[in-house]
Order: structure tokens, then sequence, then C-alpha cells
């Protein structure tokens, strides 16, 4: 297995998967050294080197690989051959064509996949805590039900994101979930008289059990902690640092 990404492709035979780390890349500083995303000062050729390298570890370097302009919303896009190219703007993406493969960048939001390999249709999710918060998990389901699929047969993996013990957040961010559902606050633990701690992991699990998917699966690293494999925007913040990389993740259908 690669050191540089989470191989998980023996989960089914049919379908390509890899959380990567931010390592085995040529990016330098800041962004060493997987770098994927040419939002920030990274040099252009470098992080086009770092798809490629992401993508033939894969073994898809033949596939077209889809990226859109995040923005920490529940939009969610079907991709084909006639819109492939054009410039998207959301924080989903699925797909039935095997020719293309759908990523996402995260540095300390959740990526998630969810598929049905029987019907041949996989999604990548990029879930922050707005997209919790406006649940993008529950769009997905509901586009994958317009589709005819069966639950049972949906998986749905959720890979390296923020932990818990440094998800800290005021009262105003805790209210803003309360008020979405009551169940939510047991999501929440209190760290002071100020802050609380946030467990995204918890609740985009909560949304998916809610939605009937039955199949989920977690990559439970906490992208804050493990400095030495993961990038992290609220760790740069932390270490006064203006630029961070980010990490790539990526969804196929095989051949």
């Amino acid at each position: 297995m690669s050191k540089n990404f989470i191989n998980l492709k023996k989960l089914e035979k049919k379908i390509h998967i890899g959380f990567f780390t931010s390592k085995g890349g040529v990016s330098k500083g800041d962004y060493d050294s997987l770098n994927c995303s040419n939002n920030n000062f990274d040099n252009k050729k470098n992080v086009r080197k770092n798809i490629n390298t992401a993508l033939d570890n894969l073994g898809i370097g033949n596939k077209a690989l889809k990226l859109i302009t995040q923005i920490h919303s529940n939009k969610i896009y079907s991709i084909n051959k006639n819109n492939y190219r054009k410039k998207l703007r959301g924080d989903g993406l699925f797909t039935s064509d095997k020719t293309i493969a759908l990523g996402v960048l995260t540095a300390d939001c959740a990526p998630i996949f969810i598929f049905d390999i029987k019907k041949g249709i996989i999604c990548c999710l990029h879930s922050g805590w707005k997209g919790t918060l406006n649940n993008i998990v529950e769009n997905c389901i509901k586009k994958l039900e317009n589709r005819k699929v069966i639950k049972n047969n949906v998986v749905a993996i959720i890979g390296p994101c923020l932990g818990f013990k440094n998800f800290e957040v005021n009262r105003d961010f805790k209210q803003k979930f309360i008020r979405k559902n009551q169940s939510y606050y047991k999501f929440f633990k209190k760290k002071n008289k100020n802050k609380d701690l946030f467990n995204l992991r918890g609740i985009i699990n909560y949304q998916l059990k809610k939605e009937g998917i039955k199949n989920i699966y977690n990559i439970n690293r906490d992208t804050y902690r493990n400095s030495g494999f993961f990038f992290s925007h609220r760790r740069s913040k932390h270490q006064n640092k203006i630029n961070t990389g980010r990490m790539i993740n990526i969804i196929s259908l095989k051949d």
C-alpha cells in the first residue's frame, strides 16, 4: 500500500477510493508536500504533478478528474461528459460515468464518499460545519433516491477530518445547530464557560443513519492532531501561518 493514502479498494471490487494524506508530493514550504489545491499560492505545476500522483496511485491516470469550486454549501451536481468541463460552485458531485473520477479537497472538513455499486453510481461530498448544518448528506441521499437506489446497497465512508477534541466553537455556533435540530445538542461538549467542543464526525454519522444508511465506515483520523500526515486549516491558524495545503480525496467506478 502506498504510504501517502489510505487504501480502501478491498472494500468493493468495483470501485477506486483514495483518501490522501499530505505526503508523497512535490510542493514545498507550507504546502509540503501533496497539496492538490490551486486556490492558494502554491506553484501550479507542482499542484498538477501532485494531482497526477494521486490519480496514478489509484491506477486511474487515464480518467478525467472532476473538481469544483467548494463554497461550504449543500449544492450537489450530476456530472457527465456534457458538463464535465463546466465551472461549478458547490460541495458535492455524483456520476455513473466510468471515465470520470470525482474529487474533493479538504484540510479539516470531512470528505464523504457515498455509493451504490449495484446501481453503478458514486458521490463525493465536502462537508464542513456549514455543509453539515445545511445537511448536504440529506440532499445527497434524496438525489440517490431519485435514481432508484436501494438504501441497503448504499455505502458511506467518512474520511479524515477535524477531531472532536480539537473542534472548539462558541455558543452562537452551538445554537445554530440546535435551532436546526434539537437532537444535535448531543454532539457538543462543554469545554469552559465560553466554549464547546463540536463532534463533526458524530453528527455526519447521525445524519447518514437518519437517512436510513446502515453501511457506514469511518477513517477516524484527526487532521489537526496528526500534523505529520494531514493539512489542517485550524492548526495553521493557531500557528499563525497564512497558507496551508489541501488533501485530495478521489472516488471512481472501475472500468
